[in-house]
């Protein structure tokens, strides 16, 4: 019995070494991001009380001539514990109803270095650029049992609070220890692959991962605009939208990312 049981643990033993020998982990490379809007449902939202009489037939209109999601694509490219998020221009930029909301559009360059938890965010404000530099967001993550699989990488579910109200689902994986993700998402232990804001019917996606190594000046800083830390952008932004009632809300949900 004894020898059995000898003979097991030498088995399993072997069995785990054989697999840590043979487990590979992503450290370095690009991910390409889809961001999903749910148009009709960020239009509908807009319809107010006060504006529905020229709102709700614009709405009709806008219902009847577009589809019903609109796409934007990014990067993510990562290495020795930094990420560079950057936004990829549409050739052909259609359904833009709303015009420079930052909600439906990609205004951010955002990079990060997990290793001094600090972060350059580059944003298109208007007709300003900002280079916003501070430490990095924290999130208070609960990771659940939920898993699927993203981009080839088994992934795990993790819910989410963001600017103390703003619920978060995001789905990460631990073959690319990194703990980032698209945008300003990150503080997992692992990759985020997906994201979801429910309530503002926004989602980012992993469509392809490429492990591979990349030059020392790929994962680097922007360096265009206006040097601020992060109180002193929203201070800027509270004060250029104060007065825009819900609409206002909206855009600093969008600069917030």
């Amino acid at each position: 019995m004894k020898k059995t049981i000898a003979t097991l643990t030498i088995i399993l033993f072997a069995g785990n070494c054989l697999f840590a020998q043979h487990a590979h982990f992503t450290t370095s490379g690009k991910i390409e991001f889809n961001k999903n809007m749910n148009m009709y449902s960020l239009f509908k939202k807009r319809i107010t009380k006060d504006n529905e009489a020229f709102m709700q037939p614009f709405y009709e209109q806008y219902v009847k001539n577009n589809p019903q999601f609109k796409v934007l694509k990014s990067t993510l490219s990562f290495s020795n514990n930094k990420t560079l998020f950057v936004p990829i221009e549409p050739e052909n930029p259609k359904n833009n109803y709303f015009g420079d909301d930052p909600i439906t559009n990609q205004p951010n360059t955002i990079y990060a270095d997990y290793s001094t938890n600090m972060q350059t965010a580059q944003k298109a404000v208007f007709e300003e650029t900002f280079l916003v530099k501070d430490t990095v967001r924290k999130f208070k993550w609960k990771i659940t049992d939920e898993t699927r699989e993203i981009a080839g990488y088994s992934c795990r579910r993790a819910n989410g609070i963001m600017l103390d109200s703003i619920y978060v689902v995001a789905f990460y994986t631990t073959e690319i220890p990194v703990s980032g993700g698209p945008e300003s998402f990150h503080g997992l232990p692992g990759m985020i692959l997906e994201v979801a804001l429910p309530h503002e019917n926004l989602t980012w996606v992993a469509t392809r991962v490429t492990d591979t190594s990349l030059p020392p000046d790929t994962v680097v800083p922007p360096k265009k605009g206006k040097q601020v830390d992060y109180k002193g952008f929203w201070e800027t932004i509270h004060k250029a939208t104060k007065d825009w009632g819900e609409w206002g809300k909206n855009y600093l949900k969008g600069f917030a990312l």
